[in-house]
């Protein structure tokens, strides 16, 4: 379809700012769509050689969960200086950096698995590969925002679906590497050499610059994109990323003190460590806890990213049929009843079918507490990084603890400190209610 046709089409509400102009809406939109699938390629190349690599570290749980304790670090740095990345480079030459990180990060512990065994080491190469693959989450995100505000569909569920059927393509190439006995090195470069490549030809299609409040709001005005349109949109590709860097700071402390956003955020804690302690620990929880071989272990992995797949697939209608509110009480429940059947498996189907219930419960958290932080355009790029920055906490402080727990306690053990954060989720799920349309509060 041509520019023009796309810019006709019955769906774009508004006219286009300059930054979007610029741009064809549907290669924009692509571009984005294969930007979130890099991103879980990366994350599930690396996750599911994660046996292999503790076995070439020779590492015990609790130094497995130092290990992981690099990627988070490095991930919330990355999502710290995500919104001064985008304002210096823009959304080209931001996510491209990103992307580079992450090739170097993920071929980084391929080198360090295989040549130079040291756990410091390796955290040093998943911190570079956290800080690429956080910043360029934010990033990404406001990008996605953008784009879908500018077609004027309801775009961020299936985006989010991309990043999670870019996870099953990571875990199903994981689980034949270690059939087919690839070494981790080969296995981990090749990957992020593609990531690098296909990354730097994607980033083509994205505005050159980032989108000031100027440009942004008389195409959301025009649009109807007001709070709680139910768009999960706002923002532009780092809406206010010209302002002075003291009102910038200042309008980003400024969301700390609403109530409603730390419950959200409350949410992403619970339903993001749910999804990232699957992605940290249930290959391995599947081989040392079930003892199951590396090659199942990553086939389990695969099974529960492909759970999540089919529930980001399936989100937006559901969604917008109950409203946030319900479908995150029972995402949560059934991630809950998940984790507990993949805990107390008895056999290797029961896990499996655990796992399964556990990724679909976990799928849709992420996306909607990213849309209930954008509800307000005025306030959505310091709103997303503020909650994104709650949900990362999960990625920090997750790993390690699980290791340490799983140290003492034994790994499948370790696992029921999600639950409780699960449970945590689903009594702050009223926090996420839509503030306008047929679901908001009366």
């Amino acid at each position: 379809m041509s520019p023009s046709a796309e810019s006709a089409s019955p769906n774009v509400t508004a006219p286009l700012s300059q930054a979007t102009a610029s741009v064809s809406l549907k290669p924009w939109r692509n571009a984005v769509f294969v930007i979130f699938t890099l991103s879980g390629l990366a994350i599930a190349t690396w996750v599911s050689r994660l046996p292999a690599v503790r076995d070439d570290l020779r590492l015990d749980t609790s130094q497995v969960g130092l290990l992981i304790l690099g990627l988070a670090v490095g991930a919330v740095l990355g999502l710290v200086a995500s919104q001064q990345l985008l304002h210096l480079l823009g959304p080209r030459a931001g996510i491209a950096l990103c992307m580079v990180l992450v090739a170097i990060g993920l071929a980084g512990i391929g080198i360090t698995a295989t040549f130079v065994p040291e756990l410091a080491l390796g955290m040093v190469a998943l911190a570079v590969l956290g800080f690429g693959n956080g910043a360029m989450d934010v990033m990404m995100n406001l990008e996605g925002a953008a784009a879908e505000r500018a077609i004027g569909r309801t775009l961020l569920p299936l985006m989010h679906a991309f990043f999670s059927l870019g996870t099953v393509a990571g875990a199903a190439l994981g689980a034949g590497a270690s059939a087919l006995a690839v070494p981790v090195i080969w296995h981990l470069a090749v990957i992020a050499a593609l990531i690098a490549l296909i990354g730097i030809v994607a980033v083509r299609f994205l505005p050159q610059h980032v989108e000031t409040e100027a440009e942004v709001a008389p195409a959301a005005a025009a649009a109807g994109a007001g709070p709680g349109t139910g768009t999960g949109t706002g923002t532009g590709a780092g809406a206010g990323a010209k302002l002075p860097l003291k009102q910038r700071l200042r309008e980003s402390l400024a969301v700390w003190a609403d109530t409603r956003l730390l419950l959200i955020g409350l949410i992403m804690l619970g339903m993001a460590f749910a999804e990232g302690s699957a992605n940290d620990w249930l290959a391995i929880a599947t081989v040392d806890g079930h003892h199951q071989s590396n090659t199942t272990g990553a086939i389990v992995f695969g099974v529960f990213v492909a759970a999540m797949t089919v529930g980001r697939v399936a989100g937006g209608p559901v969604l917008d049929r109950f409203g946030r509110v319900p479908i995150l009480r029972w995402s949560a429940l059934l991630g809950a009843i998940g984790l507990l059947g993949f805990i107390l498996a008895p056999s290797l189907w029961m896990a499996v079918v655990g796992a399964v219930l556990w990724g679909l419960g976990a799928s849709l958290g992420f996306p909607v507490g990213m849309s209930a932080a954008s509800d307000d355009p005025e306030k959505a790029t310091a709103s997303v990084s503020a909650v994104a920055m709650i949900g990362y906490l999960a990625f920090l402080a997750g790993p390690p603890l699980i290791g340490f727990l799983g140290q003492q306690f034994g790994i499948l053990n370790a696992l029921y400190v999600i639950l409780v954060l699960l449970i945590v989720a689903a009594f702050a799920a009223p926090a996420a209610r839509e503030r306008s349309g047929r679901f908001a509060r009366g």
